[in-house]
Protein backbone atom coordinates (compact mmCIF):
# COMPACT_ATOMS: atom_id res chain seq x y z
CA UNK A 1 0.00 0.00 0.00
CA UNK A 2 2.02 3.27 -1.35
CA UNK A 3 1.34 6.31 0.45
CA UNK A 4 2.54 9.85 -0.63
CA UNK A 5 5.96 11.09 0.59
CA UNK A 6 6.37 12.25 3.64
CA UNK A 7 8.98 13.80 5.77
CA UNK A 8 7.17 12.44 9.21
CA UNK A 9 6.35 9.04 9.82
CA UNK A 10 3.43 7.49 7.40
CA UNK A 11 0.23 7.52 8.79
CA UNK A 12 -1.14 3.71 9.59
CA UNK A 13 -3.22 2.15 7.08
CA UNK A 14 -6.67 2.72 7.63
CA UNK A 15 -8.99 -0.44 7.22
CA UNK A 16 -13.20 -0.54 7.68
CA UNK A 17 -14.22 -4.29 9.08
CA UNK A 18 -17.85 -4.41 8.29
CA UNK A 19 -19.05 -6.92 11.00
CA UNK A 20 -18.87 -7.51 14.67
CA UNK A 21 -19.48 -11.25 15.10
CA UNK A 22 -16.58 -13.72 14.54
CA UNK A 23 -13.96 -13.26 11.62
CA UNK A 24 -14.44 -9.00 12.13
CA UNK A 25 -13.38 -8.79 15.55
CA UNK A 26 -10.84 -11.16 14.74
CA UNK A 27 -9.43 -9.75 11.85
CA UNK A 28 -9.14 -6.36 14.08
CA UNK A 29 -7.77 -7.96 16.88
CA UNK A 30 -4.50 -8.77 14.45
CA UNK A 31 -4.63 -5.75 12.61
CA UNK A 32 -4.51 -3.29 15.47
CA UNK A 33 -1.60 -5.61 16.59
CA UNK A 34 0.08 -4.99 13.43
CA UNK A 35 -0.46 -1.06 13.91
CA UNK A 36 -3.74 -0.56 11.36
CA UNK A 37 -6.06 1.75 12.51
CA UNK A 38 -9.08 -0.42 12.77
CA UNK A 39 -12.83 1.06 12.55
CA UNK A 40 -15.66 -1.67 12.76
CA UNK A 41 -18.97 -1.13 11.61
CA UNK A 42 -22.15 -3.36 12.81
CA UNK A 43 -25.29 -3.38 11.98
CA UNK A 44 -26.27 -4.13 15.33
CA UNK A 45 -26.90 -1.96 18.50
CA UNK A 46 -24.26 -4.32 20.17
CA UNK A 47 -22.44 -7.42 19.90
CA UNK A 48 -24.94 -9.88 19.85
CA UNK A 49 -24.59 -12.42 23.05
CA UNK A 50 -26.47 -15.38 23.97
CA UNK A 51 -26.87 -17.79 20.47
CA UNK A 52 -26.51 -21.56 19.75
CA UNK A 53 -23.81 -23.06 20.27
CA UNK A 54 -20.06 -23.27 17.76
CA UNK A 55 -17.02 -25.30 17.95
CA UNK A 56 -13.68 -24.15 18.05
CA UNK A 57 -11.37 -26.77 16.60
CA UNK A 58 -8.11 -28.15 14.72
CA UNK A 59 -6.48 -24.74 13.38
CA UNK A 60 -8.95 -22.26 14.73
CA UNK A 61 -7.92 -23.07 18.28
CA UNK A 62 -4.69 -22.78 17.97
CA UNK A 63 -6.02 -19.38 16.26
CA UNK A 64 -7.15 -18.34 19.72
CA UNK A 65 -4.56 -19.47 21.53
CA UNK A 66 -2.69 -16.94 20.10
CA UNK A 67 -5.14 -14.25 20.81
CA UNK A 68 -4.74 -15.36 24.61
CA UNK A 69 -8.29 -16.55 24.88
CA UNK A 70 -8.12 -19.90 25.79
CA UNK A 71 -8.42 -19.62 29.51
CA UNK A 72 -11.61 -17.59 29.20
CA UNK A 73 -12.79 -20.02 26.19
CA UNK A 74 -12.37 -22.78 28.68
CA UNK A 75 -14.79 -21.30 31.02
CA UNK A 76 -17.24 -21.12 28.72
CA UNK A 77 -16.96 -24.44 27.42
CA UNK A 78 -20.53 -26.29 26.99
CA UNK A 79 -19.23 -29.74 26.98
CA UNK A 80 -22.32 -31.19 25.26
CA UNK A 81 -21.79 -35.36 26.14
CA UNK A 82 -24.14 -36.74 24.50
CA UNK A 83 -26.63 -36.77 21.44
CA UNK A 84 -29.42 -39.26 21.59
CA UNK A 85 -31.38 -39.81 18.55
CA UNK A 86 -34.99 -40.33 18.25
CA UNK A 87 -37.01 -42.58 16.39
CA UNK A 88 -40.65 -41.23 14.54
CA UNK A 89 -42.42 -42.65 17.90
CA UNK A 90 -40.10 -40.78 20.19
CA UNK A 91 -38.40 -43.45 21.38
CA UNK A 92 -34.80 -43.82 21.81
CA UNK A 93 -32.43 -45.15 18.88
CA UNK A 94 -28.79 -44.86 20.14
CA UNK A 95 -26.65 -42.37 22.23
CA UNK A 96 -23.65 -41.35 20.35
CA UNK A 97 -20.52 -38.59 21.67
CA UNK A 98 -20.50 -35.50 19.68
CA UNK A 99 -17.13 -36.19 18.47
CA UNK A 100 -17.76 -39.64 16.96
CA UNK A 101 -20.16 -37.24 14.84
CA UNK A 102 -18.21 -34.16 13.99
CA UNK A 103 -14.81 -35.85 14.13
CA UNK A 104 -13.59 -33.61 16.79
CA UNK A 105 -11.00 -34.39 19.37
CA UNK A 106 -12.49 -34.97 23.23
CA UNK A 107 -10.58 -32.60 25.31
CA UNK A 108 -9.35 -30.48 22.96
CA UNK A 109 -11.99 -28.84 20.91
CA UNK A 110 -13.74 -26.22 22.24
CA UNK A 111 -17.79 -25.62 22.08
CA UNK A 112 -19.41 -22.12 23.39
CA UNK A 113 -22.26 -19.97 22.83
CA UNK A 114 -21.73 -17.86 19.60
CA UNK A 115 -22.42 -14.51 22.21
CA UNK A 116 -19.76 -16.01 24.72
CA UNK A 117 -17.06 -15.95 21.68
CA UNK A 118 -18.42 -12.57 20.08
CA UNK A 119 -17.54 -11.33 24.11
CA UNK A 120 -14.69 -12.89 24.19
CA UNK A 121 -13.34 -11.53 20.80
CA UNK A 122 -14.96 -8.09 21.65
CA UNK A 123 -13.35 -7.48 25.24
CA UNK A 124 -9.93 -7.06 23.88
CA UNK A 125 -10.51 -4.36 21.31
CA UNK A 126 -13.33 -2.15 23.18
CA UNK A 127 -10.57 0.23 24.48
CA UNK A 128 -8.49 -0.26 20.94
CA UNK A 129 -10.58 -0.25 18.40
CA UNK A 130 -13.34 2.01 17.11
CA UNK A 131 -16.75 0.31 16.82
CA UNK A 132 -19.62 1.83 15.27
CA UNK A 133 -22.66 0.17 16.30
CA UNK A 134 -26.24 0.33 15.15
CA UNK A 135 -24.79 1.69 11.29
CA UNK A 136 -23.44 -0.08 7.95
CA UNK A 137 -22.05 0.52 4.82
CA UNK A 138 -24.72 2.36 2.61
CA UNK A 139 -22.32 2.93 -0.18
CA UNK A 140 -18.61 2.40 -1.08
CA UNK A 141 -16.57 4.21 -3.65
CA UNK A 142 -13.04 2.91 -4.84
CA UNK A 143 -11.04 5.48 -6.58
CA UNK A 144 -8.25 3.06 -6.79
CA UNK A 145 -6.23 5.18 -4.03
CA UNK A 146 -8.50 4.88 -1.12
CA UNK A 147 -12.32 3.40 -0.53
CA UNK A 148 -14.64 6.53 -0.21
CA UNK A 149 -17.59 5.51 2.43
CA UNK A 150 -20.85 6.69 3.08
CA UNK A 151 -23.07 5.09 6.50
CA UNK A 152 -26.48 4.33 6.60
CA UNK A 153 -26.47 7.00 9.54
CA UNK A 154 -25.18 9.97 6.82
CA UNK A 155 -21.48 9.81 8.07
CA UNK A 156 -18.71 9.73 4.90
CA UNK A 157 -15.25 8.34 5.87
CA UNK A 158 -12.37 7.28 3.66
CA UNK A 159 -10.13 4.45 4.19
CA UNK A 160 -7.45 2.56 2.66
CA UNK A 161 -8.88 -0.38 2.48
CA UNK A 162 -12.68 -2.06 3.21
CA UNK A 163 -12.90 -5.72 4.86
CA UNK A 164 -16.60 -7.08 4.42
CA UNK A 165 -16.89 -9.89 6.76
CA UNK A 166 -20.49 -9.71 7.47
CA UNK A 167 -21.90 -12.58 6.80
CA UNK A 168 -23.89 -15.23 4.40
CA UNK A 169 -26.01 -12.22 3.45
CA UNK A 170 -22.76 -9.93 3.04
CA UNK A 171 -23.59 -6.38 2.49
CA UNK A 172 -20.23 -5.35 1.49
CA UNK A 173 -20.14 -8.38 -0.67
CA UNK A 174 -23.49 -7.06 -2.71
CA UNK A 175 -22.38 -3.58 -3.22
CA UNK A 176 -19.18 -4.24 -4.63
CA UNK A 177 -19.65 -7.75 -6.65
CA UNK A 178 -23.29 -7.52 -7.07
CA UNK A 179 -26.61 -9.47 -6.28
CA UNK A 180 -25.53 -12.72 -4.46
CA UNK A 181 -27.54 -15.30 -6.29
CA UNK A 182 -24.10 -15.84 -8.51
CA UNK A 183 -22.61 -17.19 -5.40
CA UNK A 184 -25.16 -18.73 -3.57
CA UNK A 185 -25.25 -22.56 -3.34
CA UNK A 186 -28.23 -23.74 -1.69
CA UNK A 187 -28.50 -27.11 -0.09
CA UNK A 188 -31.59 -28.06 0.12
CA UNK A 189 -32.51 -27.55 3.67
CA UNK A 190 -34.46 -24.62 5.37
CA UNK A 191 -34.45 -24.53 9.00
CA UNK A 192 -36.14 -21.89 12.31
CA UNK A 193 -34.28 -21.72 15.69
CA UNK A 194 -35.21 -20.39 18.67
CA UNK A 195 -35.00 -20.83 22.49
CA UNK A 196 -37.08 -22.29 24.70
CA UNK A 197 -38.10 -22.99 29.21
CA UNK A 198 -35.95 -26.14 29.76
CA UNK A 199 -38.94 -28.26 30.78
CA UNK A 200 -36.63 -31.56 30.24
CA UNK A 201 -34.18 -30.56 32.86
CA UNK A 202 -31.42 -31.79 30.72
CA UNK A 203 -28.12 -30.03 30.50
CA UNK A 204 -24.99 -30.81 28.26
CA UNK A 205 -27.21 -33.31 25.46
CA UNK A 206 -29.19 -33.10 22.63
CA UNK A 207 -31.72 -34.78 21.34
CA UNK A 208 -32.79 -34.98 17.79
CA UNK A 209 -35.85 -36.79 15.90
CA UNK A 210 -35.95 -38.01 12.44
CA UNK A 211 -38.57 -38.66 9.66
CA UNK A 212 -37.10 -38.54 6.29
CA UNK A 213 -35.71 -34.86 5.78
CA UNK A 214 -37.29 -33.75 8.38
CA UNK A 215 -35.45 -33.15 12.05
CA UNK A 216 -36.54 -31.67 15.15
CA UNK A 217 -33.63 -31.26 17.85
CA UNK A 218 -33.20 -29.73 21.05
CA UNK A 219 -30.32 -28.68 22.41
CA UNK A 220 -29.67 -28.21 26.46
CA UNK A 221 -26.85 -26.29 27.76
CA UNK A 222 -27.50 -26.11 32.01
CA UNK A 223 -30.38 -27.06 33.56
CA UNK A 224 -31.16 -23.49 34.56
CA UNK A 225 -30.77 -22.02 31.14
CA UNK A 226 -33.46 -22.01 28.05
CA UNK A 227 -33.02 -24.99 25.82
CA UNK A 228 -32.34 -24.46 21.88
CA UNK A 229 -34.83 -26.03 19.40
CA UNK A 230 -34.29 -26.33 16.18
CA UNK A 231 -36.73 -27.50 13.22
CA UNK A 232 -35.29 -28.50 10.08
CA UNK A 233 -36.68 -29.77 7.04
CA UNK A 234 -36.06 -30.08 3.18
CA UNK A 235 -36.92 -28.44 0.45
CA UNK A 236 -36.01 -28.50 -3.33
CA UNK A 237 -36.45 -24.68 -3.83
CA UNK A 238 -35.73 -22.37 -1.32
CA UNK A 239 -38.54 -20.19 0.05
CA UNK A 240 -37.69 -16.70 -0.60
CA UNK A 241 -41.45 -15.51 -0.51
CA UNK A 242 -41.17 -15.86 3.11
CA UNK A 243 -37.84 -14.28 4.13
CA UNK A 244 -39.69 -10.96 4.42
CA UNK A 245 -42.67 -12.52 6.13
CA UNK A 246 -41.96 -13.98 9.74
CA UNK A 247 -45.64 -15.11 9.91
CA UNK A 248 -45.08 -16.98 6.85
CA UNK A 249 -42.17 -18.08 7.74
CA UNK A 250 -43.99 -19.54 10.80
CA UNK A 251 -46.55 -21.19 8.95
CA UNK A 252 -44.32 -22.75 6.41
CA UNK A 253 -42.46 -24.58 9.27
CA UNK A 254 -45.14 -25.56 11.16
CA UNK A 255 -47.00 -27.11 8.25
CA UNK A 256 -44.09 -29.54 8.00
CA UNK A 257 -43.86 -30.76 11.16
CA UNK A 258 -47.77 -32.16 11.84
CA UNK A 259 -46.40 -34.90 14.34
CA UNK A 260 -47.94 -34.96 18.03
CA UNK A 261 -45.03 -37.28 19.10
CA UNK A 262 -41.95 -36.54 21.78
CA UNK A 263 -41.40 -32.77 21.77
CA UNK A 264 -43.10 -31.92 18.48
CA UNK A 265 -45.96 -29.87 19.37
CA UNK A 266 -44.08 -27.82 21.75
CA UNK A 267 -41.52 -26.72 19.30
CA UNK A 268 -44.18 -26.07 17.12
CA UNK A 269 -46.02 -23.82 19.50
CA UNK A 270 -42.62 -22.14 20.69
CA UNK A 271 -41.24 -21.66 17.17
CA UNK A 272 -44.85 -20.04 16.40
CA UNK A 273 -44.51 -17.42 19.89
CA UNK A 274 -40.85 -16.99 19.87
CA UNK A 275 -39.26 -13.75 19.89
CA UNK A 276 -35.93 -15.29 19.00
CA UNK A 277 -36.76 -17.06 16.05
CA UNK A 278 -34.09 -17.16 13.21
CA UNK A 279 -35.28 -18.64 10.01
CA UNK A 280 -33.09 -19.54 7.20
CA UNK A 281 -31.85 -21.51 4.44
CA UNK A 282 -28.96 -23.83 4.50
CA UNK A 283 -26.68 -22.64 1.78
CA UNK A 284 -22.40 -21.79 1.07
CA UNK A 285 -20.81 -18.97 -0.72
CA UNK A 286 -18.81 -20.00 -3.64
CA UNK A 287 -16.89 -16.75 -5.54
CA UNK A 288 -14.33 -16.79 -8.26
CA UNK A 289 -12.09 -14.34 -6.06
CA UNK A 290 -12.21 -12.85 -2.33
CA UNK A 291 -11.48 -9.27 -3.31
CA UNK A 292 -11.68 -6.54 -6.15
CA UNK A 293 -9.60 -3.32 -6.12
CA UNK A 294 -8.90 -2.27 -2.22
CA UNK A 295 -12.31 -4.39 -1.20
CA UNK A 296 -12.16 -7.59 0.19
CA UNK A 297 -14.50 -10.32 1.91
CA UNK A 298 -13.51 -12.64 4.97
CA UNK A 299 -16.00 -15.13 6.89
CA UNK A 300 -18.91 -16.70 6.16
CA UNK A 301 -19.20 -13.15 3.22
CA UNK A 302 -16.23 -15.05 1.74
CA UNK A 303 -16.60 -19.07 2.29
CA UNK A 304 -19.80 -19.51 4.08
CA UNK A 305 -19.62 -23.48 4.80
CA UNK A 306 -23.00 -24.23 6.40
CA UNK A 307 -24.03 -25.39 9.09
CA UNK A 308 -24.31 -29.05 8.29
CA UNK A 309 -20.18 -28.89 8.11
CA UNK A 310 -19.91 -27.84 11.34
CA UNK A 311 -16.60 -25.25 10.26
CA UNK A 312 -18.25 -22.09 9.87
CA UNK A 313 -16.87 -19.90 12.88
CA UNK A 314 -13.28 -22.05 12.98
CA UNK A 315 -12.86 -21.18 9.08
CA UNK A 316 -13.56 -17.64 9.74
CA UNK A 317 -10.93 -17.36 12.51
CA UNK A 318 -8.20 -18.83 10.88
CA UNK A 319 -9.12 -16.78 7.90
CA UNK A 320 -9.44 -13.64 9.70
CA UNK A 321 -5.56 -14.27 11.16
CA UNK A 322 -4.18 -15.22 7.44
CA UNK A 323 -5.93 -12.32 5.90
CA UNK A 324 -4.49 -9.51 8.57
CA UNK A 325 -0.92 -11.40 8.53
CA UNK A 326 -1.04 -11.19 4.98
CA UNK A 327 -2.00 -7.40 5.18
CA UNK A 328 1.09 -6.71 7.23
CA UNK A 329 3.50 -8.66 5.71
CA UNK A 330 2.89 -7.06 2.23
CA UNK A 331 3.48 -3.75 1.45
CA UNK A 332 0.75 -3.60 -1.40
CA UNK A 333 -3.05 -4.60 -0.64
CA UNK A 334 -3.36 -6.60 -3.87
CA UNK A 335 -0.29 -8.98 -3.23
CA UNK A 336 -1.91 -9.39 0.12
CA UNK A 337 -5.35 -10.30 -0.90
CA UNK A 338 -4.05 -12.51 -3.60
CA UNK A 339 -1.59 -14.27 -1.07
CA UNK A 340 -4.88 -14.95 1.29
CA UNK A 341 -6.22 -16.35 -1.02
CA UNK A 342 -3.97 -18.72 -2.13
CA UNK A 343 -3.56 -20.06 1.42
CA UNK A 344 -7.28 -20.20 2.37
CA UNK A 345 -8.89 -21.22 -0.61
CA UNK A 346 -7.67 -25.00 -0.51
CA UNK A 347 -8.61 -25.26 3.36
CA UNK A 348 -12.07 -23.18 3.05
CA UNK A 349 -13.42 -25.68 -0.25
CA UNK A 350 -12.30 -28.50 2.37
CA UNK A 351 -14.34 -27.50 4.75
CA UNK A 352 -17.20 -26.67 2.55
CA UNK A 353 -16.98 -29.84 1.36
CA UNK A 354 -17.82 -31.62 4.33
CA UNK A 355 -21.10 -30.43 4.47
CA UNK A 356 -22.12 -32.31 1.41
CA UNK A 357 -20.06 -35.34 1.43
CA UNK A 358 -23.24 -37.53 2.91
CA UNK A 359 -24.29 -36.09 6.06
CA UNK A 360 -26.95 -38.91 6.53
CA UNK A 361 -26.51 -39.83 10.50
CA UNK A 362 -27.87 -36.21 11.06
CA UNK A 363 -29.85 -35.58 8.25
CA UNK A 364 -31.41 -38.52 6.59
CA UNK A 365 -33.48 -37.44 3.35
CA UNK A 366 -35.48 -40.91 2.19
CA UNK A 367 -37.14 -43.65 4.56
CA UNK A 368 -33.97 -45.96 3.46
CA UNK A 369 -31.42 -43.56 5.21
CA UNK A 370 -33.45 -43.17 8.37
CA UNK A 371 -33.43 -46.99 8.47
CA UNK A 372 -30.01 -47.79 7.76
CA UNK A 373 -28.78 -44.98 10.08
CA UNK A 374 -31.42 -46.21 13.06
CA UNK A 375 -29.53 -49.58 12.23
CA UNK A 376 -26.36 -48.34 13.09
CA UNK A 377 -27.77 -46.59 15.97
CA UNK A 378 -28.77 -49.96 17.41
CA UNK A 379 -25.56 -51.56 16.80
CA UNK A 380 -23.30 -49.37 18.52
CA UNK A 381 -19.48 -51.89 17.15
CA UNK A 382 -21.34 -51.05 13.73
CA UNK A 383 -21.45 -47.27 14.13
CA UNK A 384 -17.93 -47.37 15.68
CA UNK A 385 -17.05 -48.88 12.33
CA UNK A 386 -18.92 -46.70 9.93
CA UNK A 387 -17.76 -43.64 11.97
CA UNK A 388 -13.85 -44.68 11.71
CA UNK A 389 -14.06 -45.33 7.65
CA UNK A 390 -11.17 -43.53 5.85
CA UNK A 391 -14.45 -40.39 5.30
CA UNK A 392 -14.52 -40.25 8.36
CA UNK A 393 -10.91 -39.58 8.85
CA UNK A 394 -10.66 -37.53 6.07
CA UNK A 395 -13.18 -35.27 7.86
CA UNK A 396 -10.63 -35.15 11.40
CA UNK A 397 -7.74 -34.31 9.28
CA UNK A 398 -9.64 -30.98 7.24
CA UNK A 399 -9.96 -29.57 10.55
CA UNK A 400 -6.50 -28.76 10.44
CA UNK A 401 -5.43 -28.73 6.91
CA UNK A 402 -3.77 -25.64 7.00
CA UNK A 403 -0.63 -24.52 8.91
CA UNK A 404 -0.57 -20.71 10.60
CA UNK A 405 2.13 -18.74 9.73
CA UNK A 406 4.06 -16.64 12.31
CA UNK A 407 3.53 -13.53 10.63
CA UNK A 408 6.57 -10.76 10.99
CA UNK A 409 5.14 -7.33 9.97
CA UNK A 410 6.83 -5.42 7.24
CA UNK A 411 9.29 -2.53 8.35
Amino acid sequence: MTHPASTSAPRPVRVLISGASIAGPTLAYWLDRYGFEVTVVEKADAVRGGGYAIDIRGTAREVVDRMGLLPRLREAHIDTRRITFLDAAGDTVGTVQPEQLTGGQSGQDLEVRRGDLADALYAPLRDRVEFLFGDSIATLDDDGHAVHVVLDSGTHRTFDLVIGADGLHSNTRRLVFGPEEPFHRYLGHVFAGFTLPNELGVAHEAFIWSEPGRSAVVYAYEPSEPVHGFLTFVRDTPPFEAFRDPRAQRELVASQFPEQVWQVPRLVAAMRTSEDLFFDIVSQVHMPAWSHGRVALAGDAAHATSFLSGQGSSVALVGAYVLAGELATHADHAEAFAAYERRMRPFAERNQALATAGGTIVTPTTRAQVDARNALLRDPEAMAKELATAEAEARRTTHSSVTLPEYTPAP
